[in-house]
């Protein structure tokens, strides 16, 4: 039986874990805390480890067929993508470094501006620090005869950012809410995990968008607001620093697609008004 490492077990992590587990792998996760609830079976363990720890990740025993490094920032600014990101992926890639490597990063990394299609044949030049790091991650990583998927924004459930912004009234359109928007469901991007880990022979040291399609945010407010009876956000200066920037392109995923990939959650919007909110 083949063993899966998840680096990062959160949001994401608990999607890959089942598309694996399901495809017959077994599955260790790590994460900087073990709950003492965790569900431990014959084919899903734990272990507690902070990626960002040199020592912690060097002390892990056992060895892999695949290790996908999926761990958040929790929210922290360039500082933290450093530590989570880069330094994970580098302690990670020197602990195994002849096991298959996948690092999801982000489609933050592509930095045009003029609502244009991008590939990943497209220039990623991110202009924010922190798309600055998941760059550099992502090199460290094709150097090292990785993978990596850049992720769109996730949503899935209990997670949908936009939503939560418009019901709980903190949402705003850039300017006229023509910037094109990504999103990806959870579900969608585990099964591309597993696609590439399954063809290593062709993905290993490739780089892979992982979107389904793209919406305006005016026609994706728009069409929230008309379903839940919400008022559309008011308009804020288009040009004010957004943390991730302030991009505005539809990603393809033409290169996924090509092995037999498709996302089954293709319409962001029709999940996001179908499915509740975590409390």
């Amino acid at each position: 039986m083949a063993r899966l490492l998840i680096a990062g077990y959160g949001f994401l992590g608990e999607a890959v874990e089942q598309v694996f587990l399901a495809a017959h792998w077994e599955v260790t996760r790590l994460s900087r805390s073990v709950s003492a609830s965790s569900e431990i079976t014959a084919q899903a363990s734990a272990v507690a480890c902070d990626i960002s720890s040199a020592e912690e990740v060097a002390a892990l025993t056992g060895e892999y067929d695949l290790v996908i490094a999926c761990a958040a920032s929790g929210g922290g600014g360039e500082e933290g993508y450093r530590r989570v990101y880069y330094d994970g992926c580098r302690h990670l890639v020197a602990r195994f470094p002849k096991t298959p490597f996948i690092f999801t990063s982000s489609t933050s990394v592509y930095d045009q501006k003029d609502h244009s299609e991008v590939t990943e044949d497209s220039i990623a030049s991110p202009s924010s620090a922190t798309g600055k790091v998941l760059r550099e991650a992502e090199e460290l990583v094709i150097a090292a005869g990785g993978s990596v998927a850049r992720l769109s924004g996730l949503y899935g459930p209990g997670r949908c950012h936009v939503l939560k912004n418009l019901l709980n009234g903190t949402a705003h359109l850039d300017g006229d809410g023509g910037r094109m928007m990504n999103f990806i469901h959870r579900d969608d991007v585990a099964r591309a995990l597993l696609l590439i880990a399954e063809q290593w022979s062709v993905t290993a040291g490739e780089i892979y968008n992982v979107s389904a399609r793209a919406v305006s945010q005016y026609d994706c407010y728009r069409e929230l607001a008309d379903h839940f009876q919400k008022p559309m956000p008011p308009s804020m200066d288009a040009s004010r620093p957004r943390k991730r920037g302030n991009s505005s392109k539809a990603v393809l995923s033409t290169k996924l697609e090509s092995l037999g990939w498709s996302p089954e959650f293709a319409s962001f919007l029709s999940i996001a008004m179908s499915q509740p909110l975590a409390e």
